[in-house]
């Protein structure tokens, strides 16, 4: 299925929210920063859980330039998040942002969360952009204060995506399986690896979900143009579609 036949975001009847969601690591834009953004707005996403986003110099700018080439705005995170950023279209509506550092284990790269609550039609729902450690007892502790986030949210559903550094049934994604979804799981589509971009052979980047929101389709889309794939960045995007239901 190719993403034109995906379907299309909208808000229903109801109130409930059909939305295009997107993860994707961008290794700081340091490799082709125009085929990155031509890869974000073939896949027409209402939202980008971005990781590795510029943190030094004039690293705003960049999370600007990005979002402009891409059609789309920033909505928080970046280097105040220690790299995860949200990016948004004009159909969501912002209700509060929160950037989060976690805890620094000396010798290793800081993490931080890029947080969000928005509406969409008639829905509320929750946002955590995330990139876990690549230390495994560091990436375990990160898994629960990741859980503990989406909790303090207080939002009736929340969308979690991100670069988890580990691959499926490993110890930490297990940790999140008990209260999140996984959308390949629940409703796969295109392909399933995410890194390396020129040869990928596991996933470890994923878009998940509190129960309750409806995954339409989830996976790395394989109708872009490759060599556009491949020159972006390390990662693979991953592409979610999801039905939220509208809040009473």
């Amino acid at each position: 299925m190719a993403i034109s036949e995906l379907t299309d975001s909208r808000t229903e009847p109801d109130g409930s929210a059909v939305v295009r969601i997107l993860s994707y690591n961008v290794r700081s834009m340091r490799d082709d920063e125009d085929a990155l953004a031509r890869v974000i707005r073939a896949c027409a996403p209402d939202l980008v859980f971005v990781q590795e986003a510029p943190r030094f110099f004039r690293w705003r700018k960049h999370a600007a330039r990005l979002a402009a080439k891409s059609e789309l705005v920033v909505l928080g995170g970046g280097a105040t998040a220690a790299g995860p950023l949200l990016l948004c279209s004009l159909r969501a509506t912002v209700e509060r942002t929160e950037d989060v550092l976690l805890p620094l284990t000396p010798g290793l790269h800081r993490r931080g969360l890029a947080t969000a609550v928005v509406r969409l039609g008639g829905a509320r729902l929750g946002l955590v952009s995330c990139h876990l450690s690549l230390a495994e007892t560091e990436r375990y502790a990160q898994a629960g204060l990741l859980l503990d986030r989406v909790a303090a949210l207080g939002t009736p559903y929340t969308v979690v995506a991100g670069d988890l550094n580990e691959r499926p049934g490993g110890r930490s994604r297990t940790r999140l399986a008990k209260e999140l979804q996984d959308g390949w799981d629940v409703a796969p589509w295109g392909a399933e690896h995410t890194w390396p971009a020129t040869a990928p052979d596991r996933r470890i980047d994923a878009v998940l979900a509190t129960p309750g929101v409806d995954f339409l389709s989830c996976g790395v889309p394989t109708d872009l143009d490759p060599r556009d794939l491949e020159t972006a960045t390390d990662h693979l995007p991953v592409l979610a579609v999801v039905r939220v239901p509208a809040v009473p």
